[in-house]
């Protein structure tokens, strides 16, 4: 079977599964596992797909996925090209689960995607707590502030990591936030987890300095915390990464 992966993460659940060997083109932004994707060629950003490229592949079936803001252009192309593809579109944690099924299926790895899920489910238990959980906003992107909602899966990882997300009840996959709304939520802690930035670019000083932040509880008690986009913004098996990532965040807010 030939694959052909757009996104990150299904970069990611295919190699997981242990059928990387099935992969015959990526997206550019896919990195994990180096190896893997140091070989493959590349098939232009995850916005900006070369499809007639992906049609001379040949592949049996094109992982796309309704996550990127904007894909869906590239999904049509794709569709136009006559090409068979699925463009998984999770928002909680047991969609994203439930996406690992679905492509172990597709690709005849049931068992192993299976496995995949026991593991990923094992690797996030969920934390109870006494009393009130930490509010951890998780900043998407600096300017505006952008932060996801109730419906990412970036609010069940906070929960089964012991916090909570302070925008869990807004029914949005994310959202931009004014500095009068940020004080109104009160976070204790701030995550950086800023979209399509390397991780060693992140500057939390961005965030410290606000002035009209300075009496938000993450600020003055020195709790902005980076976590690598990688980990809480594919949804995928690195997941559990974000959780631990998360974890400690929340074990810090607490002390």
């Amino acid at each position: 079977m030939r694959l052909v992966s757009l996104t990150c993460s299904n970069t990611e659940i295919v190699a997981a599964l242990g059928a990387g060997d099935l992969l015959v083109g990526i997206d550019d932004h896919s990195d994990f596992p180096e190896a893997l994707c140091d070989r493959l060629p590349r098939l232009g950003p995850d916005l900006s797909i070369d499809v007639e490229a992906v049609r001379r592949l040949e592949p049996d079936l094109v992982l796309a996925s309704l996550t990127v803001p904007g894909h869906e252009r590239v999904v049509e192309a794709v569709d136009q090209a006559g090409l068979s593809w699925i463009a998984p579109d999770p928002q909680s944690f047991d969609d994203v689960l439930g996406d690992v099924r679905t492509i172990g299926g597709l690709i005849g790895r049931e068992a192993e995607a299976e496995a995949l899920v026991a593991r990923m489910e094992a690797e996030t238990p969920p934390v109870e707590v006494a009393g009130e959980r930490p509010a951890v906003l998780v900043e998407w992107w600096p300017k505006p502030v952008i932060a996801p909602g109730r419906r990412s899966w970036v609010t069940d990882l906070l929960w089964r990591a012991g916090g909570r997300n302070p925008l869990g009840d807004r029914s949005v996959r994310s959202t931009p936030l004014t500095d009068e709304e940020v004080v109104a939520l009160a976070p204790d802690a701030v995550v950086v987890s800023w979209c399509g930035v390397p991780t060693a670019r992140y500057r939390l000083d961005v965030v410290t300095r606000r002035a009209a932040w300075s009496q938000v509880p993450a600020i003055r008690h020195g709790r902005v915390h980076p976590v690598a986009e990688a980990f809480l913004g594919r949804p995928g098996p690195r997941l559990v990464d974000g959780y631990r990532a998360l974890r400690a965040v929340i074990e810090a807010a607490t002390r």
